[in-house]
């Protein structure tokens, strides 16, 4: 049984430099990612699967269309250290901002049956989908803890990140910093 996870979080080839909905140095933390993967039993990485028309491109250009490149991960994610997948923002209505709105598994009911008590959360982006995933964890009885090094904001507006880091504190959310990780 895993008491923590690491749950990952869209290090899409879209969301990192010369992708279609590109996070500012969104790439500069796949090292540290990769780092700190060998201190979890148990991690789960998202990914967005869009459609090619969705709703949610009326808010957003087109990204991480489900068979493109842009939708893959980005190559240098050790993806040989995760244990499943969760797809998400598969549906032509909503955002699927959240991985707790995974299509292909449960992830509540996942996280349950393994024993999880703690999420560990890095990725993309700080200000959406890191936030929304936190506090859905929050929602679902899970601890939530967000790897304020692991992690970066898109910032349409420049301090998005840092309202989404008070945000999530002022909800429960604990953060801090890789390092403090033990393992």
């Amino acid at each position: 049984m895993a008491e923590n996870c690491l749950l990952i979080v869209d290090v899409q080839n879209d969301f990192c430099p010369g992708g279609a909905l590109a996070v500012p140095e969104g790439d500069s933390i796949i090292p540290r990612i990769n780092g700190i993967m060998k201190k979890f039993k148990f991690i789960i990485a998202t990914r967005d699967m869009h459609p090619e028309k969705t709703v949610h491109f009326s808010k957003w250009p087109p990204h991480c269309v489900a068979g493109t490149r842009g939708a893959e991960f980005h190559p240098q994610l050790d993806v040989s250290k995760i244990t499943l997948f969760a797809e998400k923002g598969t549906s032509d209505a909503d955002d699927g901002y959240s991985g707790f709105e995974a299509a292909n598994i449960d992830l509540a009911a996942t996280l349950r049956k393994r024993g999880v008590k703690t999420l560990v959360i890095c990725g993309l982006a700080t200000d959406y989908c890191v936030k929304a995933t936190a506090l859905d964890a929050l929602k679902h009885g899970f601890h939530a803890v967000v790897l304020t090094d692991c992690i970066r904001a898109v910032n349409i507006h420049p301090d998005d990140g840092e309202k989404a880091l008070a945000e999530m504190a002022a909800a429960g959310v604990r953060l801090t910093e890789s390092a403090a990780i033990p393992g």
